[in-house]
């Protein structure tokens, strides 16, 4: 039986709304209450949609950013209008860098009379066009299917991003009679390359003494996983990760690297950059003498900065030509086990750290008791600075959609949302949630929307008493000077998650740091390990952020 083209509905733009996202395989709507949208829920109810509420906007945006990461469908969150939209302002730019497609419906004044000072009376979509793909305001009430369809279909098509659509409250309520349309079957593919480009890409592989990839997110979002996994072996190139990039080859792959960087930048003749941006996070494209390829999802994500051959299209197409190359290619058994030696050299080194003994407790032991109780498929998040990069040097992962990070804007707060739709998007796995001490502050409180809709997380406070990533570098500028840096020492985020009704323990010697993980993980409620580490403790950074 063939799917029908379209589906009738008979009711309001918010019930159109609900249909149209379902059609897309979104099954939860992130939200905060607001009177302005309120149609939205009852679609949701009439239709079937999961509905998460929480307490703050940007906690509600992050959780529909978190479940497009996880799910590869988009993510769907509703805003009242004014404050509530402008609450989420962050975690929707947060989607743009990113790259996610997320869409956002908005409550708005009603249009009869604007300009009146109607509550909340906000022009959204001015502010909104500079962080999205495209924002617009839906006054027709029999438009309201065709446009969160349109709109949910920009979100998803390469490059992806962030969409914003808002209702005024005398459009939202008035029924109509409309068939919301279904997406087609090539919905969210990318454009085919040009195969001249993808041949010397190929060649420039093949022929390089020693390449390697730097795998990112549009990788994930192409689910192009497993071509990757055939290019990599078939031309024998090692891979290191970015973003949701990790765990696109599994970390115990014999070709995927963590601890080599130095070794990548110093060595290798051609690095491959597939699918991220040539960006802070990767020496804005400057590999030491390494010749630099660019592979990206759409050609508005072409450097301008820097100065190396770009091939835009769908990372399947692209990575599945690689797999296929026939001609002449370098052994590069040499560069690999020169790569595999240096990575051996490097987790022999972590291992020491791993297993610190040192009181105060130094982060590494942390993630050294942590990495011994994570299951493959467990779903880990980062919110934080110093404890979080911590995260990224020291945890491995091993299957695609288990990593979430904050990405390039770096906004703060995300950890909480994205832990709520890991729990909803993944009933099953482990969800563990990093948090340095003063991202703690964001938005610890949506603890209650874990509690109160039953969703279980681990949570792990790095907790020094200090803005560790501000602290050390201006003393280190000033000469021992700094100013706001310091929060209030030994501060008992476990009693914030308990008063909410979780439960959790603050853990202040190294030997008690695993038992403690192991309740955690055995409670079933959301719970949180807050261990005190050593302030001192630098993080050995070396990107230039600027």
């Amino acid at each position: 039986m063939t799917q029908p083209a379209e589906q009738h509905i008979e009711g309001h733009t918010g019930q159109q709304a609900i249909a149209a996202m379902k059609a897309f395989g979104t099954d939860t709507l992130f939200t905060l209450n607001g009177a302005h949208i309120w149609p939205f829920y009852e679609g949701a109810r009439d239709q079937g949609m999961r509905v998460v509420d929480t307490r703050h906007e940007q906690t509600a945006t992050f959780a529909a950013e978190a479940y497009a990461k996880l799910t590869r469908k988009p993510g769907l969150a509703a805003l009242t209008a004014g404050p509530g939209i402008t609450n989420g302002t962050s975690a929707i730019t947060s989607a743009y860098f990113n790259g996610t497609p997320l869409v956002v419906l908005g409550g708005r004044a009603a249009e009869e009379r604007w300009g009146s000072g109607s509550l909340q009376e906000f022009d959204h979509v001015p502010v909104m066009a500079s962080i999205t793909k495209h924002a617009a305001t839906v006054k027709d009430p029999s438009q309201g299917a065709a446009a969160v369809h349109a709109a949910a279909r920009t979100a998803v098509t390469p490059h992806r991003g962030p969409v914003f659509l808002d209702f005024p409250f005398d459009t939202i309520f008035t029924p109509a009679s409309v068939e919301v349309p279904v997406p087609d079957v090539c919905v969210g593919l990318g454009a085919a390359p040009d195969e001249e480009l993808v041949d010397e890409l190929a060649n420039a592989v093949a022929n390089a003494e020693r390449p390697a990839f730097i795998v990112g997110s549009d990788v994930y979002w192409d689910g192009a996983w497993e071509p990757l996994r055939a290019a990599v072996e078939h031309l024998g190139v090692p891979c290191f990760f970015n973003g949701l990039g990790r765990g696109t080859l599994p970390a115990d792959h014999p070709l995927a690297f963590l601890r080599t960087r130095g070794v990548l930048k110093a060595r290798a003749d051609l690095v491959v950059v597939l699918g991220t941006p040539l960006d802070f996070r990767l020496g804005f494209g400057k590999f030491g003498n390494a010749r630099v390829v660019h592979v990206v999802d759409a050609a508005s994500q072409k450097a301008e900065h820097v100065e190396v051959l770009t091939v835009a299209g769908d990372c399947n197409m692209i990575l599945r030509a690689l797999a296929d190359h026939t001609g002449d290619r370098v052994d590069h058994s040499g560069w690999i086990a020169e790569l595999r030696a240096a990575e051996e050299a490097g987790r022999a080194a972590d291992a020491v750290l791993l297993a610190a003994d040192a009181a105060p407790i130094k982060p590494s032991r942390i993630y050294g008791e942590l990495a011994k109780r994570l299951e493959r498929d467990a779903v880990v998040i980062c919110d934080g600075g110093d404890f979080a990069s911590y995260a990224g040097k020291f945890v491995e992962v091993f299957e695609p959609g288990c990593w979430l990070d904050t990405g390039p804007f770096g906004c703060l707060g995300n950890g909480p949302g994205y832990a709520i739709a890991a729990r909803v998007a993944r009933p099953q796995s482990q969800i563990v949630l990093l948090l340095g001490d003063g991202a703690a502050g964001f938005s610890l409180m949506d603890v209650d929307s874990m509690v109160r809709h039953n969703l279980p997380v681990v949570m792990v406070v790095g907790n020094n008493g200090i803005w560790g990533l501000e602290k050390h570098p201006m003393q280190f500028i000033y000469s021992g000077w700094d100013m706001a840096c310091d929060l209030q020492p030994e501060l008992r985020y476990d009693d914030v998650v308990k008063a909410l009704g979780g439960a959790g323990e603050t853990v202040r010697n190294p030997a008690d740091i695993g038992p403690a993980l192991d309740r955690a993980f055995a409670s079933g409620v959301p719970y949180l390990v807050n261990v005190l580490t050593d302030p001192a403790d630098m993080y050995p950074r070396t990107s230039n952020l600027g």
